[in-house]
């Protein structure tokens, strides 16, 4: 069967210019995902941990404050962070505001950065000089 030209193909992904209101987009998925799984994980861990015992406690802490479980508590506080100001921003889209191309890929970049900046802020306040 012959295809009509008279009908219009859809774009395409090799046409759209990609920019920080895709990436947050992509990322609002990401972080929701990994903070349902990994959040998930980390607190049945954690509870299970106090209801065995001292000893399960102990192994957890012991995990949790290694360097490997410290990056992986920063990387959910991040995406926590994330989730949070691409949610406000999609909050705000939903509502009909910020749709002009300038805007939302300004309040994309600022979502970015704010949640690298109350990560930061968040960690620096936790170790408290303890570095």
């Amino acid at each position: 069967m012959a295809r009509s030209t008279s009908r219009p193909l859809s774009p395409h992904l090799t046409i759209w210019k990609w920019g920080p209101h895709m990436a947050i987009s992509i990322l609002h998925r990401i972080t929701g995902n990994g903070l349902a799984i990994v959040g998930a994980l980390g607190l049945v861990w954690w509870l299970m941990a106090a209801a065995t015992g001292p000893e399960a406690y102990a192994t957890f802490v012991k995990c949790a404050t290694s360097p490997i479980g410290i990056i992986v508590m920063v990387g959910l506080t991040w995406a926590f962070f994330q989730h949070l100001f691409s949610g406000l921003r999609h909050f705000v889209l939903d509502m009909g505001a910020g749709y002009e191309l300038r805007t939302n890929k300004t309040w994309s970049v600022v979502a970015m950065i704010a949640s690298i900046v109350v990560t930061a802020l968040v960690w620096a306040y936790i170790f408290g000089g303890k570095l």
